[in-house]
């Protein structure tokens, strides 16, 4: 009677053994796929334009997050006045069109807590002023450092991700003069927003 519990016992410690050595390796395999995100910038619509990113999280990696972007929206007096140079002197500025893209490094893991990322982008500004005529249009590029937090609130993708940045400008083409009056582009450029996202 007591070999037979003790082979009971020793079946039921092998079946429990081996269901967590299968879950364990399910779960290793989870890690090591390949997961998208999808995030927007809801900040970039209330302002007339949009904010739209696809990232990637590659194959077997916890940490390393890569992706695209594409993003518009009419500047906020606040981001025209932050450069002096330009304060209060009517000017009225659109990011017509930007494309970036986009790394990030996740200390815990992809899309959990804090992180540290670069962006590279070419991006297309329409220049008007409120006492002249007409417009115009330049082109630069940015390179920017930024970090950031990353909530997930519930138990599936769905993530908060604030961040703010600090990046070098350079224009590349166009012009930045309107009639007699020249809009700064200041070579040092600072930015936060606010992201949703989910991952699939």
């Amino acid at each position: 009677m007591n070999n037979l519990i003790i082979k009971k016992a020793i079946l039921i410690i092998a079946m429990i053994s081996t269901s967590f050595g299968i879950f364990a390796q399910q779960s290793e395999q989870q890690q090591k796929k390949t997961e998208i995100s999808v995030e927007i910038d809801p900040a970039t619509f209330g302002f007339k334009g949009y904010g739209i990113h696809l990232r990637i999280k590659p194959n077997n990696s916890e940490h390393l997050l890569i992706g695209i972007g594409a993003y518009a929206m009419d500047f906020p007096s606040v981001l025209v006045d932050f450069n002096n140079k330009n304060k209060d002197k009517g000017w009225n500025i659109r990011l017509n069109q930007g494309y970036g893209v986009f790394g990030e490094y996740h200390f815990s893991e992809v899309n959990k807590k804090w992180f540290v990322g670069g962006q590279l982008a070419l991006q297309e500004y329409k220049i008007e002023n409120e006492t002249i005529v007409g417009s115009e249009k330049f082109t630069n590029s940015l390179l920017m450092a930024y970090g950031g937090y990353t909530w997930q609130p519930f138990d599936f993708g769905f993530y908060i991700k604030p961040w703010a940045g600090i990046g070098y400008t350079s224009k590349l083409s166009g012009t930045n003069t309107l009639g007699n009056s020249e809009y700064d582009i200041a070579p040092i450029m600072m930015f936060a927003t606010l992201h949703f996202g989910y991952t699939f």
